[in-house]
């Protein structure tokens, strides 16, 4: 597995930027040669230090005896100098492997990611999260740590690897490597393999069998396909087989369950048992000629290198010629080296001082964008021109025996990057639950669901009944009030959704039969066409106010967005290029932003704020408390540091004095961007020239705030933020009555929340506590009942000395919440003790950890939303569910693990909570009285009804394909029919022996009933062919053709086709179309031609 390796390595650490719109100018790109320079310069300096006598002297005894002591080396430093031993021993001693211990998480983390920045291959050990008592690992962490020692074993000699990895994990248990070397397997593509044995072993070895495969240890089959994600694996595989023979291996996207690539060879791992995982430890995998690395820690350890920062005792430092120091200059506060001549006129005394000296002196930027802005500052500095190289270095330093100075465009600019890991893992993040829910939406036995004609029901699973005729044919079998039961052919199962509403009351069942059904379904309708009507009017009435506007891109709008240290999303692009269309059209903007916590809206409203003032506007950021106030604050001031941009806070943390200057200084144009709470809507402010009002959370502000934005706002463009997610259906609902963007992707690199369930246990508290402030992090202790709370606050104090616990809860005093709020998140304390009730929109990086005390007590899309205030910053985070000790303890093993998943967000609970979120989101959007119609008919069909009304009042008449009748002479559309159909009859249907699964089944009827395009149903066609076998049976491609008609027929207006004696009848307007005066008559006589032949017509028409 050498190819491994070679990913382990920086191949270019520039964030890959997406072309510039067309109006600005376009933005540069770094060739793989670029990239390739990079890190040869990087190798460059590493080398420069080891031809250095002190250094090359020093490591010259490395792999002896004697330990080696690097003294004096700065923090900053510490990645370099690991770096700088690892090239000595690719040079000197290769095929040696490099153990580096860090003392903490933090280090580790820190150490990992600039060992990258340095080309050197590096795998990370996460921690064992679990602690060592009665909590449920995260199978993915495991998973993820059994990986890492796989490969780690598998080390070829001629690689240099080194292992980061926190010195207190040596200890922790792991599975023993012969266990993991006993369960290793390798496939190969043309390789003989009994398919049968192949499943019972990874029955055998607790593989879960499943309809679709979502998680590590799950595996599926589908005839001749075999999907399974191994259990040290970073995608899941697909097999595909031809009798015995391995035909193809394919690693695919659980996402959307596509294959992505082939492979020739693959290796799995079969078992990984609870008992196996705890017989080894990680230091048995330390093997006598490997070299260990200590980074500062406990000197009682024993290693061949070891970095510290302090001289060793008895040495003086002057004769120490392998330190590495801090950079002299210290780090510049924003803005600073812009606007302040005296901080520019000793940045340029130090850099001449080391040029006079024959020093070499680099500088690393983040991107191209911060390297020329930096090249246009120093035009007016008198000295040589600096090295440049780009690499996410967070701070600099100096290596005096090299004559090497090392410095950061972070440090200059005064703003810094998050340390970042990358989890090779995806499963749990936003993007996987948001996209995997509709591979997941088999309905579940009880569930709630609406049929389209029938109302509520309550769903009582699949079963087999007998058919007029003696069929036996599948159904979908619904339970109504006074026990009626309905049973629904698997074919339609289209006509079933799953009944979401919006409030945690569960609706009445309909009754069969009944009218009250259509007086519900009715009365929704006609408010959903009031309701469209109105936000109809508001937009027509909106888009004929007259606004300003802007003018193109400027360069400085292109080096502001190139500046951005993250890789933005492909939403969050889209989103910026919306608002920017909106911004250059004359028409005043009224746009919604919607994207979960953490999706990165700010940037998207930042860059709109910047564009409004580069064309001479001010900009209002409205938010509605004060801790938001201070944050974006803080974050827009940092942002806009490399640019004349002057940014000011308004709200009651403002000090009177500054207040009336920010005040004046907005009166007369002084102040470009001001951010605040209602106070910026007082009528002593007023704004020389407003071009752009961003609001944050609308929902949050009173009714009188909400009439004074509309009083004020009226001819300025209005950006309005919500971090609460919304359901696509009803995105595209509402699309042409509200201008809406969403971003719906992560951030690159966002981890998952490493989730624990636990009984109540004050050592898990302890030990929980302890964990995240030793690697210098808060702590968010949810208890939801007040009367409580000052007790269990308490109790952490005595169990935890050192943490400083505050207590917030919603019944405090306003402003002393926030005040409470504010210590916080400004690290001033460690431990918050709080109920739901706190702010989940405030970003606090810092905040890793959240335990969670009776989390049964919560609902799943509860858990969710907590889940997710913790892990916004680049360290792992972690969330503790206490439950009762009986709800852990209850049951064998194998039910109590089944229970948990629901609450680890291993299994679909999570997928379908995100859903549920979705529509309170949905609530908050419509309002009250729409809301109460999602609980009375569901939110699909809300949807439906909503998107229908729109269209009508717009014109726009498309039926829905599914809705279009469909019958022919000929045509048989369910299997159990198939049995006695007459000699010569088309089949039509999803055949048992293609998809065998019954609720795969009736998954792959519903998307094909949603098919509303060409492409969807290409799509979905490709989709079968992958998951199910490339040679599909004649009565699904006649089914995908009946999908064509009904599409084409939709698109032409026509409600109604019919086949009969190769006569072709269609409906339109309720009127038969005849082709002079007589219908069109069929030239093919065999079924299947006569469908192509129809489908050919209509699309002509």
């Amino acid at each position: 597995m050498r190819g491994v390796y070679t990913l382990l390595f920086v191949s270019d650490p520039v964030p890959v930027k997406k072309a510039a719109r067309k109006a600005a100018p376009t933005k540069r790109k770094h060739s793989p040669p670029a990239a390739k320079r990079e890190r040869v310069e990087m190798h460059g300096l590493v080398a420069a230090v080891l031809e250095t006598e002190v250094f090359a002297t020093k490591l010259k005894g490395l792999g002896g005896k004697k330990e080696i002591v690097l003294d004096h080396v700065t923090r900053e430093a510490r990645a370099f100098a690991v770096a700088v031993v690892m090239g000595h021993v690719a040079k000197a001693i290769p095929g040696r492997r490099l153990w580096v211990l860090c003392p903490d998480v933090k280090t580790q983390d820190a150490l990992h990611a600039e060992l990258m920045v340095w080309g050197c291959p590096a795998l990370y050990f996460p921690r064992q999260s679990a602690l060592d008592l009665e909590a449920l690992q995260d199978p993915e962490s495991l998973a993820e740590r059994v990986s890492v020692l796989s490969r780690w074993r598998e080390h070829a000699p001629d690689c240099p690897l080194a292992l980061v990895v926190c010195a207190e994990s040596l200890g922790e248990t792991v599975p023993a490597a012969r266990e993991i070397e006993n369960q290793r397997r390798t496939l190969e593509v043309g390789a003989k393999l009994d398919v049968e044995a192949f499943l019972e072993e990874l029955d055998g070895a607790g593989y879960e069998r499943v309809p679709v495969v979502m998680e590590r240890g799950q595996f599926a089959r589908r005839g001749g396909i075999v999907d399974f994600f191994s259990w040290q694996a970073e995608e899941p595989l697909r097999l595909e087989f031809f009798d015995d023979e391995l035909e193809s291996i394919r690693a695919f996207d659980i996402h959307h369950q596509a294959s992505i690539r082939r492979m020739e060879r693959a290796g799995i791992l079969l078992q990984i048992s609870e008992a196996a995982a705890d017989e080894g430890k990680v230091e048995d995998y330390l093997l006598p000629e490997d070299i260990v690395l200590m980074v500062g820690g406990d000197e009682s350890r024993p290693c061949q290198v070891r970095i510290v920062e302090d001289a060793a005792p008895g040495e003086m430092v002057e004769d120490y010629g392998t330190a590495i120091h801090e950079n002299p200059l210290g780090v510049f506060d924003a803005s600073d080296f812009v606007l302040h001549e005296a901080r520019r006129k000793q940045f340029q005394m130090q850099v001449k001082e080391w040029q006079g000296m024959g020093w070499r002196t680099v500088v690393f930027f983040h991107n191209e964008a911060e390297k020329e802005r930096f090249a246009e500052l120093s035009e007016t500095l008198e000295m040589k021109p600096l090295e440049s190289l780009l690499g996410l270095l967070y701070r600099g330093f100096t290596v005096p025996a090299a004559k090497l100075a090392v410095l950061t465009g972070a440090e200059i600019f005064g703003r810094h990057q998050h340390t970042r890991r990358v989890r090779g893992s995806k499963l749990d993040d936003p993007e996987t639950l948001r996209k995997a829910r509709d591979v997941l939406r088999e309905l579940r036995d009880g569930d709630l669901v609406v049929h389209a004609d029938h109302g509520v029901a309550r769903y009582g699973g699949v079963s087999t009944r007998i058919a007029p005729g003696g069929r036996r044919e599948e159904v979908l079998v619904l339970h109504y009030a006074d026990e009626a039961k309905f049973f629904v052919p698997v074919a339609q199962a289209h006509m079933v959704t799953r009944y979401v509403g919006v409030g945690g009351k569960a609706p009445a069942l309909s009754k069969l039969g009944g009218a009250s059904w259509q007086k519900t379904r009715k009365s929704a309708e006609k408010s959903v066409e009031e309701f469209a009507a109105k936000m109809l009017t508001i937009s027509a009435e909106r888009q004929s106010v007259t606004g300003y506007a802007f003018s193109h891109d400027t360069k400085w709008q292109v080096e502001f967005e190139n500046s951005f240290l993250y890789r933005e999303t492909p939403d969050q692009l889209r989103c910026v290029e919306d608002i920017k269309a909106d911004m250059e059209s004359p028409k005043a903007m009224d746009r919604l932003l919607c994207a979960d916590v953490g999706f990165g809206k700010t940037e998207v409203a930042i860059r709109a704020a910047f564009k409004a003032v580069m064309g001479g506007k001010q900009v209002a950021i409205l938010v509605p408390t004060t801790v938001l106030a201070r944050q974006h604050w803080v974050n827009i001031r940092e942002r806009m540091s490399e640019f004349p941009v002057t940014v000011e806070m308004l709200c009651r943390l403002t000090p009177k004095k500054n207040e009336k200057k920010i005040i004046q200084g907005v009166r007369e144009g002084n102040v470009d961007i001001v951010v605040g709470t209602h106070r910026v809507i007082s009528k002593d402010v007023r704004f020389k020239d407003l071009g752009l009002v961003v609001i944050d959370e609308e929902q949050r502000f009173g009714v009188k705030h909400k009439e004074r934005f509309k009083e004020m706002f009226r001819f300025v463009d209005v950006l309005t933020l919500s971090a609460t997610p919304i359901p696509r259906t009803l995105y595209l609902a509402l699309m042409g009555m509200r201008d809406m963007s969403t971003i719906e992707t992560p951030p690159p690199n966002k981890q998952a929340v490493q989730t624990m369930i636990c009984p109540y246990d004050e050592r898990v508290i302890k030990q929980a506590v302890d964990m995240e402030l030793d690697r210098g992090g808060q702590i968010f202790f949810l208890h939801n009942r007040v009367m409580t709370i000052e007790k269990v606050a308490q109790r952490i104090r005595e169990l935890c000395p050192r943490a400083k616990v505050i207590i917030g809860h919603g019944q405090m005093d306003e402003e002393l919440l926030e005040d409470v709020m504010h210590t916080f998140v400004d690290g001033r304390a460690d431990v918050l003790v709080c109920t739901t009730i706190i702010e989940s929109g405030v970003d606090i990086p810092n905040a890793n950890t959240i335990i969670i005390d009776r989390a049964d007590r919560f609902g799943l899309a509860d858990l969710y939303q907590l889940r997710g205030r913790v892990g916004r910053g680049g360290q792992q985070a972690h969330a503790y569910l206490l439950l009762p000790r009986d709800a852990v303890t209850a049951g064998d093993a194998r039910k109590r693990v089944n229970a948990i998943k629901q609450y680890a967000g291993l299994g679909s609970g999570f997928k379908i909570a995100l859903r549920d979120l979705e529509i309170r989101g949905a609530g908050n959007l419509l309002g009250t009285e729409q809301s109460g119609h999602i609980a009375a008919v569901g939110f699909d069909m809300y949807c439906q009804m909503l998107k229908q009304a729109v269209n009508k009042m717009q014109g726009r008449r498309v039926a829905r394909p599914i809705e279009v009748a469909l019958r022919a002479d000929f045509l048989v559309q369910t299997e159990a029919l198939m049995v006695q159909a007459a000699a010569g009859a088309t089949p039509a249907f999803l055949p048992s022996t293609f998809i065998e699964d019954t609720r795969m089944r009736i998954t792959a009827y519903r998307q094909l009933g949603e098919v509303m395009t060409r492409k969807e149903l290409d799509e979905l066609e490709s989709q079968w062919r992958d998951q199910f076998g490339d040679k599909l049976p004649h009565a699904v491609t006649n089914l995908l053709t009946c999908a064509s008609i009904r599409l084409a027929a939709a698109h032409a207006g026509i409600s109604d086709v019919e086949i009969k004696d190769r006569k072709l009848m269609l409906t339109r307007n309720g009127k038969l179309v005849m082709i002079e005066g007589r219908f069109p008559r069929l030239m093919e006589k065999a079924g299947h031609k006569q469908l192509a032949e129809t489908l050919v017509m209509l699309r002509s028409l």
